[in-house]
């Protein structure tokens, strides 16, 4: 047996989801560098705790035991969220039906193409969106101002749905909204402690019921009162004039853009997708499809919806019921007081909010964790927990609930949206045109400490300049007729500063390192991810191919020794990491 695979051990799957071989800690303690340091504690720690979501980590083919149709049903389970409703009735009273729907188009093309390809390689490789942007342009520690950038979606739309359900709460059940707040945050709690085998029930269990309370009172109001839809067509909003508008239709698109983000809570469940094989290959790409970048589809949908039960509110009802037919749960009451009993109807429309806000809400706690726990361990090489993340993620959340951020709905989701896009387009733009068409960009994606520049200016000069100048748009800089259209600056910067970045750079910013010091293949004949499992020396621990590289210390008889990625996240000396190659 030669050096290089002495340590090398290749083993059966373990016959439960998301369990790792028990290992002796007398076997650890005989290698070298394995000694019970602070910085082993950390690092077992996060591995121990990291076996239910695979916080920072490759997710490993032992665990990704779902079938694809599971996966995608789970992942579309977290777009369960009413925001939508909102969003769409916002956009509608604002710019009038035509112009809305315009740039709900506008925005589901944009999210679609630029969705496509993360969501493509996270199921591929089995990694998450931030492990993505490392190796797509900017870099190991570059990707931190991105993971804020998705941590803050996370809050945001949290607050967002936790304001619906306190609103339901307030009208079905008479409790006070800032108690409603209160209420929406501490329930998530219990439900993020554990990742994705307690996620997929969730989603799966609830989608069949969501979907009754959804689409029954939409069908029936179409049936009953088809005159609506003419009403609908009509409705020229709070401008009154009719017709098209440029500037109307780029201000809706701006604030649909906002939930562009919305790919990488998709991606933290595609992530878990089974191997491609040639026997799965039609599922498996449907689901990818369906699941990644589809979840748009279904968004613009829920955005007309509700922007045409706000219409029908005011329009056929009562014109005094603009100051609530943006909030979903008015939206739905008005509907099912025509089908049945009043009391019937608060109880069915409270119910529609509460399980909506529990089935995103969840996703977006889980998800927020994961992107604080991510750059926090980067940062400080420690690994604190996940739940104290989801525990910040929630306060900060509760906040921006009890400072009534719903009744600013279009001002911070338009800010916001220029953040996402900017980040979103620069790594789509980095895979699509740097990886495959440039081949500039190394085509498989690279996310190991050592293996990576600390930052990579292609992907993060470009989202920084982009995303500056976008905002500087939208706060009228360049004068109030350009601001419309500050969605064009963050999409077209992005488009064009990536590979302008990688070319003039000569792409020589994306890897530190070639050889990852492993003479093992990285992928199977299917061209899937290594199964293979290797020893690390750190934690003791058998970690998958794809997720290991070399170790700077050799053993004590001066044999080679591998390092997890994640044991390389928390090591504070950087004794352990490879140096780079000339």
């Amino acid at each position: 047996m030669t050096d290089d695979l002495k340590n090398t051990q290749v083993l059966e799957p373990p016959t439960a989801p998301g369990r790792t071989a028990v290992v002796d800690p007398s076997r650890t303690a005989t290698t070298a560098g394995s000694a019970q340091s602070p910085g082993n504690a950390d690092a077992m720690g996060a591995a121990k705790e990291s076996l239910e979501d695979y916080t920072l980590r490759f997710a490993p083919r032992s665990y990704r035991k779902w079938s694809a149709g599971v996966v995608a049903t789970s992942a579309l389970g977290g777009i369960a969220y009413l925001a939508d409703f909102s969003i769409g009735a916002n956009i509608g009273i604002s710019y009038g039906t035509v112009n809305a729907i315009l740039g709900i188009v506008v925005a589901a093309v944009v999210i679609f193409a630029t969705g496509f390809p993360l969501a493509y390689y996270a199921a591929r490789y089995n990694i998450d969106l931030d492990l993505i942007t490392r190796g797509s342009g900017f870099g190991y520690y570059g990707s931190v101002v991105t993971n804020v950038i998705f941590a803050t979606f996370t809050f945001i739309f949290f607050a967002l749905e936790g304001s619906i359900m306190a609103q339901g709460l307030e009208l079905g059940l008479g409790i006070p909204q800032w108690l409603g707040y209160a209420a929406s945050t501490l329930i998530v709690i219990p439900l993020v402690i554990y990742g994705m085998n307690t996620l997929a029930k969730l989603q799966v269990w609830t989608t069949p019921l969501w979907l009754l309370l959804m689409v029954v009172p939409v069908g029936y109001l179409v049936v009953s009162h088809p005159e609506s839809i003419d009403g609908f067509f009509a409705f020229t909003g709070k401008s009154g004039a009719e017709g098209t508008n440029l500037a109307s239709v780029m201000l809706a698109a701006g604030v649909c853009l906002s939930l562009m983000a919305q790919i990488a809570e998709q991606i933290d469940y595609l992530r878990f997708m089974p191997p491609k094989t040639a026997d799965n290959k039609g599922a498996w790409w449907r689901a990818v499809i369906l699941a990644g970048p589809g979840w748009v589809i279904f968004g613009a949908i829920k955005q007309i919806v509700g922007m045409f039960i706000a219409i029908y509110l005011i329009a056929t009802l009562d014109p005094a019921a603009s100051v609530h037919a943006n909030e979903p749960v008015h939206q739905f009451l008005g509907v099912y007081q025509e089908m049945m009993p009043a009391w019937l109807a608060m109880t069915l429309a409270v119910m529609l909010v509460v399980i909506s806000q529990i089935k995103i809400n969840v996703t977006n706690a889980y998800s927020g964790s994961l992107a604080w726990t991510n750059s926090f361990t980067r940062i400080t090489k420690t690994y604190p927990g996940r739940m104290v993340f989801v525990v910040v993620n929630l306060v900060i959340a509760l906040v921006l609930m009890e400072a009534n951020m719903f009744d600013f709905l279009n001002t911070i989701l338009g800010f916001y949206a220029n953040c996402a896009m900017a980040w979103v387009v620069t790594v789509a733009s980095d895979i699509a045109i740097n990886k495959y068409l440039l081949k500039i960009s190394p085509k498989v994606p690279e996310f190991r400490r050592g293996m990576l520049y600390a930052v990579n200016p292609v992907g993060f000069v470009s989202m920084l300049v982009s995303a500056a100048v976008s905002i500087a748009v939208f706060f009228g800089t360049f004068g109030l007729a350009v601001q419309p259209y500050s969605p064009i600056f963050a999409i077209g910067l992005a488009l064009v500063l990536t590979p302008l970045l990688a070319v003039l750079t000569s792409g020589k910013y994306y890897l530190r390192r070639s050889d990852d010091g492993i003479d093992l293949p990285m992928f199977d004949a299917d061209g899937n991810p290594s199964d293979a499992k290797l020893l690390c020396h750190v934690t003791g621990l058998e970690f998958e191919r794809p997720d290991m590289v070399r170790s700077a210390q050799d053993g004590p008889d001066g044999e080679r020794q591998y390092i997890s990625s994640l044991a390389l996240s928390t090591d504070k000396t950087g004794e352990l990491v490879l140096p780079a190659q000339p």
